[in-house]
């Protein structure tokens, strides 16, 4: 299995996952999937979507080998919880 390198920046990284996931993921996977895992190629725009990360990456990879993915989960601030709430519980 190939070794695959990061080629933006934390930061940058970050900030295209999270606008990608606003402006063109969001609207199509957030209804009915609440909880699930999104992976999305910041550099194409695909995205798939699965139960764990480990299976939407893995998805993600099969249709675009050389993605870079950002993950999060649907209707959720992060993936991991670690004592926060759901945006559906936010004020």
């Amino acid at each position: 299995m190939a070794v695959r390198q990061p080629r933006y920046s934390k930061e940058e990284f970050a900030r295209r996952g999270n606008e990608i996931y606003e402006s063109q993921v969001r609207q199509q996977v957030e209804e009915g999937n609440h909880g699930k895992i999104v992976a999305i190629d910041i550099e194409t725009g695909a995205f798939e979507v699965a139960d764990t990360a480990i299976v939407a990456v893995d998805r993600l990879y099969e249709r675009e080998p050389d993605a870079q993915p950002w993950v999060i989960r649907i209707g959720h601030r992060a993936v991991f919880r670690l004592g926060s709430r759901s945006l559906r519980n936010s004020v």
